[in-house]
C-alpha cells in the first residue's frame, strides 16, 4: 500500500512538473512562427499562469477601464517580494507599457516572452532592477479586434483598434485625465514610481533600412544633469548595445510625406503624451517605434532585444541613475525660470548616419498627381541633419504657492490623483496673490480628443488682495509635484488644464446691459470721469472698427463700470510668488 501511494504522489509530481515545463509557456506570437498576436484574454491568461509558476512574479489588478475591464499590472523581482514602498529603497524600477494602441502589438509579445524568459532564467536577471508591465493598457481597443485598420502594416494576422472603449486615443490623454484607463495609469505610476519609463508603438512616416526607431523624452524639456545624462549617455549606450547585436536603431524619423534626407527633428512630447508626462517626475522615458513596413517577427524581435538592452543599462548605472534623478527634484526653484513651451534651437544641429532608401517623386497612376515612391534596391548611407536641441520660447517663475478654490472639483481631482501635496484653510484668509485676467487665445475648429482645445493663450497679470474661503486649498510648488503644477495651473503651458478647457466657464459673460438703459449710465460715467472720457476719445480716435460701431463704445464703456462681473476671464488659480 505504501508503495502505491509513493508511486501516486511521484506521478503527481511528474504530472506537475510536466504540465509546467516550459514548452506550456510559449506565446501565441511564437506558436505562430511570428504571424500572429495573442487577443487580450490569451495574454492575461498567460501571465496568471506565468505569476502562478514563478514566485519572482506577481501579478494584480489595478483600476478599472473604459471597457469595464481592470488595468492589470505585473512585476518581477527576483528577490520575490512585491511591497513597492521597500522595492524603491534599494532597487531601480522599469515600467513597460504595452497596448496603447493594441494595433501596434510587438510589445506586447515582446515583454511576455521577456518576462517568462527572465523567470525562466534563460536570460540574465537583473540585481539592481525591478520590471513592471502594463501587459495591455487599452483593453477596449484590444477587444475591437480586426484585421484592416493599420492599412499600411505588415502583420500581425489580427490586431486591435487605435481608440479605447470610447474611442479615445490614449496617447494624448495622460494630463487631461479623462478616460478610467488614464485614471488607473496615474495610479499605477505614482505606486511604481519608476526611474525608467518605456511605451513600446509601432509608427510609418517614411521608408528606411531600420526596423528599430526610438523616440526618448526631449532632453531640453528633462532638463538639468539628467537631461544631459539621457541624451550624452543613455541613448548613444542603447544605440551601441543594439548595433553590437546587429539591431541598428536610429531617432523616431519624424517626416510625413518627404524623404528623411532633407532632415528632421526630434519630436516634442508633451504632457498629454506618456513620456512628456512620466518626465513630469524626472522619469528617463522613451517610446520604442517600430517600422510597420517591417516583418511582424522581425520586429517583435527588434522590441524584445531593445527592452533587454534597457535593462542591462539600468543594471550598469543604477547607482547614477539613483543620484541623477534624486538631484533633478531640486530643479526649478522658487523664483527661477521655468520654460512652459519649446521651439527647435537653430543654431545647434546634429547629424546622423542614416540608412534610408532612395526616394523620388513620380506621378500617380491614381490621382495624376505627384507621389513619392521608394526604391528599396537603392539603400544609402547618408550624413542627415537632425534638430534635436530645443530653446523655451515661453517661460514663467516659479512661484511659492497656487491657491486653488474648492469649487473647481474636477481639477482638484486630479491633482489629488497625482498625489499632490495640498493644505485647505481652516478660515477665511486674504492674501496678496498675483492673478491672471486671460488676454486671448485661439481655439481648434475641429474636435480633439473630446475636447475643443485653446492655444496661443495670453495672460495679463496682477497683484490683488483676494479672499479665500474655509476649504480652498494652499499648494505649495517645493513638492516631488512641481512640474505637474506649473504645466497645468499656468495657462499658457500648452498642456494646461485651462487650454484642455477645464475652465471654459470663466469665458461666458454671465451679465450684460441693454443699450437703451445703458446710454444714459454711460453718460454719466462720462461726464463724472475726465480720464475715462480721455481715454474714451483716443480709442475712437486710433480705432476705426471702434469708433464705427455703437455696440463695441457701450460694452468698453460697461466693461470699465462697476456692472462689469468680475469673474468674467478671471483666471480662477491664483499665485504666491513670495
Amino acid at each position: 500500500m505504501k508503495k502505491n501511494l509513493v508511486l501516486v504522489f511521484t506521478c503527481l509530481s511528474i504530472n506537475f512538473l510536466s504540465s509546467q515545463s516550459p514548452k506550456e509557456f510559449l506565446t501565441v506570437f511564437e506558436k505562430s512562427e511570428g504571424k500572429e498576436t495573442g487577443t487580450y484574454s490569451e495574454v492575461i491568461r498567460f501571465y496568471k499562469n506565468l505569476s502562478a509558476t514563478y514566485p519572482e512574479i506577481s501579478m494584480q489588478e489595478m483600476g478599472l477601464t473604459d471597457s469595464g475591464l481592470p488595468l492589470h499590472m505585473v512585476v518581477f523581482n527576483t528577490d520575490t517580494y512585491f511591497d513597492f514602498s521597500e522595492i524603491k529603497k534599494s532597487k531601480r524600477i522599469l515600467l513597460i507599457n504595452n497596448g496603447i494602441h493594441p494595433g501596434e502589438s510587438d510589445g506586447i509579445d515582446a515583454t511576455m516572452m521577456l518576462f517568462r524568459d527572465l523567470a525562466q532564467g534563460t536570460i540574465k536577471m537583473p540585481k539592481h532592477t525591478v520590471l513592471v508591465t502594463i501587459p495591455i493598457y487599452n483593453i477596449g481597443g484590444s477587444l475591437n479586434r480586426n484585421s484592416g485598420t493599420r492599412a499600411n502594416q505588415n502583420g500581425p494576422k489580427a490586431y486591435g483598434f487605435r481608440g479605447n472603449a470610447r474611442n479615445y486615443d490614449l496617447n494624448r490623454d495622460f494630463i487631461k485625465c479623462d478616460t478610467d484607463n488614464a485614471k488607473s495609469f496615474a495610479q499605477i505610476f505614482h505606486l511604481v514610481q519608476p526611474d525608467v519609463f518605456i511605451d513600446n508603438h509601432v509608427s510609418n512616416g517614411a521608408d528606411y533600412q531600420y526596423t528599430l526607431t526610438h523616440l526618448f523624452t526631449q532632453h531640453n524639456k528633462l532638463g538639468g544633469t539628467l537631461g544631459e545624462y539621457l541624451n550624452q549617455e543613455m541613448m548613444p549606450l542603447l544605440e551601441k548595445k543594439l548595433a553590437d547585436k546587429e539591431w541598428d536603431i536610429t531617432p523616431y524619423v519624424n517626416v510625413f510625406n518627404q524623404v528623411p534626407e532633407v532632415g528632421f527633428s526630434q519630436f516634442m512630447d508633451y504632457p498629454r503624451y506618456s513620456t512628456g508626462y512620466t518626465a513630469l517626475w524626472n522619469v528617463l522615458g522613451m517610446m520604442v517605434e517600430t517600422h510597420m513596413l517591417k516583418p511582424y517577427k522581425q520586429r517583435v524581435e527588434g522590441t524584445y532585444e531593445l527592452m533587454i538592452s534597457m535593462l542591462e543599462i539600468i543594471e550598469e548605472n543604477h547607482e547614477k541613475i539613483t543620484l541623477l534623478r534624486e538631484s533633478s527634484f531640486y530643479n526649478f526653484k522658487e523664483g527661477t525660470a521655468y520654460p512652459l513651451d519649446w521651439q527647435i534651437d537653430t543654431t545647434r544641429i546634429s547629424t546622423l548616419k542614416f540608412k534610408g532608401f532612395e526616394g523620388k517623386m513620380i506621378t500617380s497612376e491614381i490621382t495624376g498627381s505627384q507621389r513619392l515612391k521608394y526604391d528599396r534596391d537603392k539603400p544609402f548611407t547618408k550624413d542627415v541633419k537632425y534638430q534635436n536641441y530645443f530653446k523655451p520660447s515661453i517661460q514663467v517663475t516659479v512661484p511659492k504657492a497656487y491657491l486653488v478654490p474648492q469649487g473647481w472639483h474636477d481639477v482638484v481631482e486630479l491633482l489629488k490623483l497625482n498625489q499632490v501635496q495640498m493644505k485647505r484653510f481652516e478660515k477665511d484668509t486674504t492674501l496678496t496673490v498675483t492673478s491672471y485676467k486671460i488676454a486671448g487665445f485661439e481655439t481648434r475648429k475641429n474636435a480633439y480628443e473630446g475636447h475643443y482645445p485653446h492655444y496661443n493663450t495670453t495672460i495679463n497679470a496682477s497683484v490683488e488682495n483676494i479672499t479665500f474661503r474655509k476649504g480652498d486649498y494652499y499648494i505649495a510648488t517645493n513638492q516631488p509635484a512641481k512640474r505637474y503644477l506649473l504645466e497645468t495651473l499656468e495657462p499658457q503651458a500648452p498642456d494646461s488644464f485651462f487650454n484642455w478647457n477645464f475652465f471654459d466657464a470663466i469665458l461666458q459673460q454671465k451679465e450684460g446691459f441693454s443699450p437703451y438703459v445703458f446710454e444714459d449710465t454711460a453718460k454719466v460715467m462720462l461726464d463724472n470721469n475726465d480720464q475715462l472720457r480721455t481715454e474714451f476719445q483716443k480709442k475712437k480716435e486710433n480705432d476705426k472698427d471702434f469708433s464705427a460701431n455703437w455696440y463695441m463704445q457701450l460694452n468698453w464703456l460697461y466693461q470699465q463700470s462697476i456692472h462689469a462681473e468680475k469673474t468674467y476671464m478671471q483666471y480662477p488659480i491664483y499665485r504666491i510668488n513670495e
